[in-house]
């Protein structure tokens, strides 16, 4: 693996000297421990994709209240889209609307598409969360953003493992290649469905479903 390589090569070049110039000896701790923070995330998302896949993780299923989840969600990356002058808006309606969910999941699931939605959203744009209900005891929860947008020859390979649009972008955002894939199988662990949407240069649209009440 790359990254491994990265590391060993900056930290043999501080043993062998490169101590001693404070400056660059600096910037060469900074970048290895990019490089170990990345891969330590990357070692956690395989992990967790892996258990997901193969049906080892149980979910907590029980009422969830959507606006809840989406506060809590916006707290954790309001400060990513302060830095990148992207604006958070949420529309839950009803306001109380609940749904039959995995609390911990569901919010894994929401931190992911709405940390990537600010990651690939130019500074003045948004990103809103808005879920409704769709009849037949379904709710449907979309996160839209005004970003840079998916081509259209991606979309069908989006959610695979380790794909990436604009692979130099995502690594330099600190990007696994493997959030969207943990989202799909979330989903899909909790009978939904995911649809994902995009126009290159206006904007990418994902949407999931979940029950409101437990299958009879």
């Amino acid at each position: 693996m790359w990254g491994t390589f990265a590391i060993q090569g900056y930290l043999e070049t501080l043993l062998g000297g490169a101590l001693d110039d404070r400056a660059n000896a600096h910037r060469f701790l900074d970048i290895a421990f990019r490089h170990t923070d990345r891969l330590g995330r990357l070692l956690n998302d395989l992990t967790d994709l892996s258990n997901i896949e193969l049906g080892r993780v149980s979910l907590r299923l029980g009422p969830v209240s959507l606006g809840d989840v989406v506060d809590s969600t916006f707290a954790l990356v309001q400060s990513r889209a302060d830095a990148g002058r992207v604006a958070l808006a949420a529309e839950i309606d009803p306001p109380g609307l609940s749904v039959h969910a995995d609390h911990d999941r569901l919010a894994q699931i929401l931190i992911n598409l709405v940390d990537n939605a600010v990651k690939y959203t130019p500074e003045g744009g948004a990103v809103s969360v808005t879920a409704r209900s769709i009849g037949e005891g379904a709710v449907e929860i979309a996160v839209a953003d005004t970003g840079i947008g998916i081509p259209l020859a991606d979309l069908p390979r989006i959610t695979e493992r380790f794909y990436r649009v604009d692979k130099a972008r995502s690594r330099e955002l600190g990007g696994t290649g493997l959030g969207l894939a943990i989202v799909k199988h979330l989903v899909l662990a909790h009978g939904g469905e995911l649809r994902i949407e995009s126009v290159e240069q206006r904007g990418t649209t994902v949407r999931f479903t979940l029950l409101i009440q437990p299958p009879v």
